[in-house]
């Protein structure tokens, strides 16, 4: 009984270190609402997959830059375009393994063509894709980013 319970503790605690704020499910209508936040913050959300080799090489930077920011008007937010039904296989490994902090939410309305046009009418639907945007300024780039190029468009966006 001892070690059932002790397993047990020990597994919570594991599952809950790496995402313990949780994947949050977004859709369409939510990915519009997301892009709507016109405050005093800039947004950097960064559209990815644990499939895709270029996102799986670049999410580490926008960890760092999560983690870097959180006393600061920036919130960087990680939409998964993984499939559904790949998140207790895939995703949430790859969170754990990555002790990633900085907020997942995944994509659930997998009829794409029905909700790029809305994240920018220029995206072609190719990931890694990240928007920066606040109330006064807008970036999409449709590429891999370094370290440096995500933390100087943020910058240049913030001034």
């Amino acid at each position: 009984m001892k070690y059932w319970i002790i397993t047990t503790l020990f597994a919570i605690l594991i599952l809950s270190k790496g995402i313990g704020q949780g994947i949050e499910e977004i859709d369409g209508d939510g990915i519009a609402a997301l892009l709507q936040k016109y405050n005093d913050t800039t947004y950097v959300i960064n559209f990815w997959a644990t499939w895709c080799s270029p996102c799986v090489k670049e999410i580490d930077f926008f960890e760092e830059l999560h983690t870097s920011s959180r006393d600061s008007k920036i919130k960087v937010i990680l939409v998964s375009l993984d499939f559904p039904n790949q998140v207790e296989q895939s995703l949430i490994p790859f969170l754990e393994k990555k002790e990633i902090s900085a907020p997942v939410m995944l994509m659930t309305d997998l009829d794409y063509n029905s909700w790029i046009e809305r994240v920018d009418k220029s995206w072609s639907g190719a990931i890694p894709a990240t928007l920066i945007y606040n109330k006064e300024q807008r970036v999409f780039l449709e590429q891999e980013l370094t370290l440096d190029e995500l933390f100087e468009n943020v910058n240049q966006i913030m001034n």
